[in-house]
């Protein structure tokens, strides 16, 4: 891959090569765990400048090894990338600062939620920076230990651009792109806040286990190390999960018996649309 303004060259999963300046714009838990990930894939530390108020230590230690932290920006002109990984709430008071370093070939991306490409496009168009190629992307918390899932939608973004998007964001996992950016809602509602969803199912496993009778740290412990490995088998397994549930499930037997219950006209299937469908939603109200 190639960024395409300064000659920055990587290959998959690869970011020895890159040789451009990258400037990470936020570095909280997201963030943090993006730049985890491109040190690991051997990105050199001095090629990243991190703009955030309130570093952690490890990033304090990073700058030790070279890394840029709240450098003067107008010392980073025309950088090969810009991520944007603070609150959306921040979207405009984080952009604003950009004007002087954002050229017309600087590859912006941005994994706040809900703000859109052209919500992007304005902010730093109003912030005096020339957009140009802009890729929005969802992420979710899994990154943090690289199991994560992204998924991303371009915008004037090069082949060449887009490659090193991807080479980026696939530091934390899996990436998958769409080009219809009305999707990137229902994206939130299902792999951005998804991980809520499958830790609230250990919750209220762990939580009918005492109900059954059992002590609850036990209950707890059954829930999370089984809804740990069953996640970890369907990672592995080429089968779809309905087949996966169908193999622990024997007729007439207790598997079956619970989920009758969970498979009922108003059982788990449809709370699940209906939670998804909430959330789609409010991320469309946030995205205004």
């Amino acid at each position: 891959m190639r960024a395409a303004n300064d000659g920055s060259q990587t290959s998959d999963r690869d970011l020895r090569d890159f040789s451009g300046t990258l400037v990470l714009v936020g570095a909280g838990k997201m963030g943090a765990a993006l730049l985890e990930g491109w040190l690991r894939l051997g990105l050199a530390p001095n090629r990243v400048a991190v703009i955030e108020p309130m570093p952690s230590p490890d990033i304090a230690t990073l700058a030790k090894r070279g890394l840029s932290l709240n450098p003067d920006l107008r010392t980073l002109r025309d950088p090969a990338v810009v991520v944007l990984a603070v609150k959306p709430q921040i979207a405009a008071e984080a952009i604003a600062p950009l004007r002087p370093i954002v050229g017309a070939a600087t590859l912006v991306i941005s994994i706040m939620a809900g703000r859109t490409l052209q919500f992007l496009a304005t902010a730093l168009e109003r912030a005096g920076a020339q957009a140009g190629a802009l890729v929005r992307a969802m992420p979710n918390t899994p990154a943090a230990i690289g199991r994560g899932i992204t998924v991303a939608v371009p915008m004037r973004a090069s082949g060449a651009q887009r490659q090193l998007a991807e080479a980026l964001l696939s530091a934390t996992g899996a990436v998958e792109w769409v080009d219809d950016e009305a999707l990137m809602d229902a994206v939130t509602a299902v792999s951005g806040s998804g991980p809520a969803y499958v830790f609230l199912l250990a919750e209220a496993l762990a939580q009918a286990g005492v109900a059954a009778g059992l002590p609850a740290p036990l209950a707890q412990k059954l829930a999370r190390e089984t809804v740990a490995g069953s996640g970890e088998l369907l990672h592995r397994s080429p089968l779809d999960a309905a087949v996966l549930r169908e193999n622990v499930t024997s007729p007439g037997g207790t598997t079956a018996a619970a989920l009758e219950v969970l498979m009922a006209q108003t059982g788990l299937k449809s709370l699940m649309e209906k939670a998804v469908a909430a959330a789609t939603a409010r991320s469309r109200q946030l995205a205004g």
